[in-house]
């Protein structure tokens, strides 16, 4: 392999390191072709470890020089590993001096330090250090830092690192310098540095505590005017921290720098966040509403981490989840009380629990299963996963369910009391929690919720209800399992919270009293499954009820409630759970899809919805008082990847059928209410992303699309016009982007028009092109017409494979998000992927192993996919020089 055969990496062979690094002083003279870096540490041996030789991590470094307390020193270089054993004894520390030198223009991994842009930066989670210097490059190493840089004035007038500014000024030849000391220990993942032509929106605030401190966004000339939401989210984010947690602004200055050229959406450095100029950059006329969700969501997420990965950081890679499962809670608790009302905080609650049903539980179900603290690895960058981000925070927001919003709070504080400055382990949060909630639920039952942590798969909650009318009492009986994963064959049973309700046959909310308990509850209740099966009996009971399960998907499990059409039908039309009423709408529309592909797998049948279904759809759509951003959740029908997780065997390209042929028909049956909902929701004024106006496109978006839908059928030009006019003519890009899709997805003749105006007219927006590249990669495959275009769009003058953010446009869009025209009977698909696996693999092989995650799940295909796809994964896995972030990818993916 390119990268040699990598060994396994096991959480309990955890050992502390022989060696702390108390101060590390970097010097760095900047220059694209040979960047030189002078570094002078700190060290003292560990008194709790045994002696042993200091191995310093070290990738595509030259070494110039080497000395221990100002003298030169014996030294070999053992693989990607500099070894001193002829150190000084005792525990008093000692100086280490490195010189190394680097080639930041070549370096297409970005990580470490690379050029981007004719500017400079760095990318170091989880090892991208050991790029920059030799170094103990781990969590659990903290250390204070001081960094100088020095660049050519002209070409790099800013120059940033972690921490304060305390010097900056002129060198000979038109050079400068910048020095920055960061108050706060840190590990080495988190030092960033960053030079180049670069401006900035600049904010000072004041914190609760009278403190000042500057805000700064920096982006590259003439980025400036899109800005002004990303430092609103920032600002917002930091006095959301301060009430909700008492947590506060740490530093002098805490600043946000955008680029193009970025493996992930952002990173948080101590005080100096990279990010993805997708999550920064956004005006009306270039950004959609999502985007500007996803903005905020982002700047809150990294600034959160300032605190919750920090502050209070992992003590090794298998701890992912204690930073990124917590922070990603944080950042969903901080955009639903950003969004205020009930119904915008279920909306965003709703979209959060899609993404984790959508990608989650299928990464639960395949062959890259893992705990939410993994046990073992090859390559660490691929467990950056649903599992560790989305599901660690589900297991977080059980822990508050059990607790309390307050009692949580309080635990918080306690987390920070025992363990601020320190590398701690997914143990320590939850212990912290529990004790400060004594009597809880959670600190009564913490061995066995910690199986959370521990125990992949995705349980499932089985739920049978009984009705003795002479009694009066109504019994609900649930079971838990949870399939065997890899490695883990046996699963012991969860720790699920279950919110329930029970609802009258004409919808009202019933009283809830157990047969042991004198007096009823009113409304909502929470209680705690913990065994593989235990029954609820509920007393004056009039009538036989419809039991809501799993409100506000209380845990990350799958129900199997055994539900008919007539209970779905009274959830959603009465259920005051908002996500239970839109889940009853989806399980309505998942039963028929399940229905039709069973009952015609060979495609010959006409579908045809039932006036029930249809009716209950044009409920929601046309309901007085359900916000529109809710309608447009539950008149969408579940995602294909959804659906073809629910079966056994899976025939993409009939499940795209009967999708389809289901979107076709309620666009037909529902006509005219389309009609009313675009016409009643089009006008939203002057732009404003906020939940009611994003929701009111969001509806009018849907609706446009099915009514382009109905015209391709009928022949009709009447709607495309008005789509290719509201193209044409919209205020803002979510209406644009709207107008676009309903042309591109309904396959209408105007979209040729329309593709080639949109691309003129943002032709110098990097962003507004990523999305143009997506939507057609991502279109309804017509005759196998995607990916001769997919082909085509890789030669078009603005691909750059080298960029992530244009790569995943067009290769990601068609081979992870469009599985009806990626899965060909003909296997081109296939083919295609692995030759882009490949292809990436030799430039950035964290963006080729995303990749080649995209057939995970071939086992599930039918015949001929299954078989063409294991060919595909082999061909893959045949080359020799893989690096390990992709065999080890693959390799999983093929063991039997």
């Amino acid at each position: 392999m390119r990268e040699g055969q990598a060994p396994v990496i096991r959480r309990e062979d955890y050992t502390a390191p022989a060696f702390w690094i108390d101060t590390v002083d970097l010097t760095f003279d900047l220059d694209p072709a040979k960047t030189r870096v002078l570094n002078r540490m700190k060290l003292r041996r560990n008194p709790d470890v045994a002696t042993q030789a200091l191995r310093l991590d070290g990738e595509e470094l030259n070494l110039a020089r080497v000395l221990v307390n100002g003298q030169g020193t014996s030294f070999k270089l053992d693989g990607g590993h500099l070894v001193l054993e002829n150190l000084p004894d005792g525990h008093e520390p000692f100086e280490l001096e490195i010189f190394t030198t680097c080639c930041p223009a070549k370096n297409s991994k970005l990580m470490g330090l690379y050029v981007s842009n004719d500017s400079f930066f760095t990318q170091c989670e989880a090892e991208g250090f050991r790029r920059i210097t030799y170094f103990l490059d781990r969590p659990d190493v903290m250390a204070s830092y001081s960094v100088t840089l020095r660049a050519d004035k002209a070409r790099y007038p800013v120059l940033l690192s972690n921490g304060n500014l305390v010097d900056q000024g002129a060198l000979d030849d038109g050079r400068h310098f910048a020095k920055w000391v960061d108050p706060h220990r840190k590990p080495s993942y988190l030092f960033a540095l960053v030079a180049g032509q670069l401006v900035a929106r600049e904010q000072r605030i004041t914190s609760r505590a009278g403190k000042e401190h500057l805000l700064q966004v920096f982006v590259r000339p003439g980025d400036l005017d899109k800005t002004e939401h990303a430092m609103n989210s920032l600002m917002h984010s930091v006095a959301w921290d301060e009430a909700r947690f008492g947590l506060s602004l740490d530093l002098e200055r805490f600043m946000i720098v955008a680029t193009s050229d970025f493996n992930m959406g952002a990173m948080e450095n101590k005080g100096l966040n990279i990010f993805n100029t997708k999550y920064v950059l956004a005006n009306a006329a270039t950004a959609t509403d999502t985007d500007y969700a996803n903005i905020e969501s982002v700047v809150g997420h990294e600034y959160f981490h300032n605190w919750t990965g920090n502050r209070v950081t992992c003590r090794d890679w298998f701890q992912l989840s204690l930073k990124e499962g917590l922070t990603v809670f944080r950042d969903q608790e901080f955009s639903q009380d950003l969004a205020g009302e009930p119904s915008a905080r279920a909306v965003k609650r709703i979209e959060d629990v899609r993404v984790l049903r959508t990608a989650q539980f299928p990464e639960d179900a395949g062959p890259m299963a893992h705990p939410v603290r993994p046990d073992q690895y090859i390559e660490i960058n691929n467990f950056y996963t649903v599992t560790v981000y989305e599901k660690g925070a589900e297991v977080v927001r059980m822990m508050q369910t059990l607790v309390g919003r307050e009692g949580f709070t309080k635990g918080m504080s306690l987390y920070f009391e025992r363990h601020d400055g320190h590398a701690v382990t997914c143990d320590d949060f939850a212990q912290a929690i529990a004790d400060a909630n004594p009597g809880s639920a959670l600190a009564v039952l913490l061995p066995q919720f910690k199986r959370w942590y521990s125990q992949a798969g995705t349980p499932r909650l089985q739920a049978s209800g009984h009705y003795d009318a002479a009694a009066r009492t109504y019994t609900l009986t649930l079971a838990q399992s949870c399939p065997p994963t890899p490695g883990q064959p046996h699963k012991e049973p969860f720790v699920i919270p279950m919110g329930l309700g029970l609802l009258a046959p004409d919808g009202r909310e019933l009283p809830l009293q157990l047969a042991t308990e004198a007096a009823p509850v009113p409304g909502h209740r929470t209680f705690v499954v913990t065994q593989a099966s235990e029954t609820l009996t509920f007393q004056n009971i009039d009538a036989e009820p419809v039991p809501s399960i799993l409100r506000g998907f209380s845990a990350p499990v799958i129900l199997d409630g055994g539900y008919t059409d007539a209970q779905l039908l009274t959830l959603l039309a009465h259920d005051s759970d908002p996500f239970n009423r839109w889940e009853a709408g989806q399980r309505l529309a998942l039963n028929r899809a399940i229905k039709y592909i069973a009952e015609d797998n060979q495609g010959t049948r006409t579908l045809a919805l039932d006036e029930a279904f249809i009716e209950a759809m044009r409920g929601v759509l046309r309901h007085p008082t359900l916000d529109a951003a809710f309608k447009e959740l539950v008149l969408t029908l579940p995602a294909e990847t959804y659906i073809a997780e629910q079966l056994d065997v899976v025939d993409p390209q009939r499940i795209h059928a009967v999708r389809e042929a289901m979107r076709e028909q309620l666009a037909h049956a529902l006509a005219d209410d389309w009609q009313w909902a675009y016409e009643t929701h089009r006008d939203t004024g002057g732009y404003q992303p906020d939940p009611v106006s994003s929701g009111r496109r969001a509806l009018a978006g849907l609706a446009l699309t099915q009514l382009c839908l109905v015209a391709r059928q009928s022949g009709d030009t009447v709607w495309p016009g008005k789509a290719y006019q509201r193209f044409k003519d919209a205020g803002n890009m979510t209406d644009r982007f709207n107008a676009l899709s309903a042309l591109v997805s309904s396959g209408h003749s105007l979209a040729a028009q329309a593709l080639p105006r949109f691309h003129a007219l943002f032709k110098d927006e990097a962003l507004v092109l990523d999305k143009w590249f997506a939507l057609q990669a991502g279109a309804p495959d017509r005759g196998g017409n995607v990916l001769p275009a997919v082909r085509q769009l890789m030669a078009h003058p603005d691909f750059n494979l080298r960029n992530p953010n244009r790569a995943r446009s067009v290769i990601f869009s068609y081979c992870n998000a469009n599985p009806g025209a990626f899965h060909r009977t003909d296997a081109a698909g296939y083919v295609f992927w692995s030759e882009r696996v490949i292809e990436l693999d030799a430039l950035n092989p964290q963006v080729a192993a995303r990749l080649a995650r995209a057939l995970d799940r071939w086992k599930k295909l039918a015949e001929p996919y299954r078989h063409a796809a294991r060919e595909a994964i082999a061909r893959v896995a045949a080359k020799t020089d893989l690096s390990n972030d992709v065999r080890e990818v693959v390799t999983r993916a093929l063991a039997e």
